[in-house]
């Protein structure tokens, strides 16, 4: 079994292991000199690795996708953990197990892709189902679509994480729709599996995650459309309206123009749509942060990026020690009880009273 795992790194570890190049860049120092930008991984998480000297014997040995021997020790660099390597050498795929470097849904792909086909079953609109058959029974649709990642990084980046994703995000909308009688649930339903359709050609997956040159062009909300479209043609008594609808969800699923949707959600499915796909994505960002945090017994996570905050680890928090409790002030000095003056005391007061009336 592979050893070390990334998740295993330790600060100011002496670390010889293989890993999985994510990524890879020539860069320059300062004084012209150049050095390897690297990301390394395997299926626990990834690290920001820099070779600084000696590569010009290695830099072009080994390419994005090529797992790699290393030597070196882990620092932090403006608190964040960087791989800092002495020695690197390219080791061949023979001599790796490749699911040492892939992370994988927690749940076995086979009974997800089950509970796809019975949802499916499931939607009662006659045109719907069609649709979501001619899609999902397409063999390399179907087989894509099992192993896809939800994306590259943000949420749901794992093998068989889209199809986690989107059936998760099916639970969500019919328990909505059992709560909103006027919302039609076979149209949000086929919305949920239909809004992340084209993520199966936009990624890349075979090795670390990427974006595909028609991912990059073209985005996977237009991808998704040129999906449903060719599905359609094969459907030639599909209702248009029916279609307007359906292709609306897909273009508008990121809610906002500035996050990428062409449109705005426009009914009531649409608008439901986007919330709920973002609740799911955002919650298994959440998870997915406290479970590869590198901060020891802090209550508190690193900062995340996609979320643009610290997050609390709730059940390390609950069970710390609490704070000492704040002590009650002391209770005031109990006054005394004034005498009553005397007939001199009077005397003085009055005198007293009437010089300060005339200062």
């Amino acid at each position: 079994m592979k050893s070390p795992y990334v998740s295993e790194l330790q600060v100011n570890q002496q670390v010889t292991g293989v890993f999985l190049v994510h990524s890879k860049e020539i860069r320059q120092k300062k004084n012209g000199d150049l050095y390897l930008s690297l990301v390394l991984g395997d299926r626990t998480g990834e690290v920001d690795a820099k070779m600084w000297d000696n590569i010009a014997e290695v830099m072009d040995t080994f390419d994005r996708d090529d797992f790699v021997r290393v030597r070196g020790v882990l620092n932090t660099y403006q608190g964040r953990p960087q791989f800092s390597i002495h020695k690197l050498q390219r080791v061949d795929e023979s001599e790796v197990d490749i699911a040492d470097f892939f992370p994988l849904s927690a749940r076995d792909v086979e009974e997800m892709a089950a509970e796809l086909k019975a949802v499916i079953s499931g939607v009662g609109n006659p045109h719907l189902k069609r649709l979501l058959e001619e899609i999902f029974n397409d063999p390399e649709i179907a087989s894509r679509f099992s192993r896809a990642p939800a994306a590259k990084t943000v949420h749901h980046a794992y093998l068989g994480g889209l199809l986690e994703h989107v059936l998760s995000l099916v639970k969500l909308c019919r328990l909505v729709a059992s709560h909103y009688p006027e919302i039609d649930a076979d149209l949000l339903v086929t919305g949920a599996l239909l809004h992340d359709v084209g993520k199966i050609y936009e990624l890349s997956f075979d090795r670390s995650f990427g974006y595909t040159s028609e991912g990059q062009l073209l985005g996977h909300i237009v991808i998704g459309l040129r999906i449903i479209e060719e599905k359609l043609r094969r459907l030639p008594g599909f209702p248009g309206r029916l279609r307007d609808l359906v292709e609306h969800m897909v273009l508008s699923h990121h809610g906002h123009l500035e996050f990428g949707s062409p449109k705005l959600p426009m009914f009531a499915e649409a608008l439901l749509l986007h919330y709920l796909d973002d609740m799911d994505s955002k919650l298994e960002c959440v998870r997915a942060q406290i479970a590869r945090d590198r901060q020891g017994e802090d209550d508190w996570t690193g900062y995340s990026p996609t979320l643009e905050r610290n997050l609390l680890k709730k059940n390390l928090y609950l069970n710390g020690t609490d704070s000492p409790a704040v002590e009650a002030a002391p209770a005031p000095p109990a006054k005394r009880k004034q005498k009553s003056p005397t007939v001199f005391g009077e005397k003085l007061l009055d005198a007293l009273g009437g010089a300060r009336a005339e200062d």
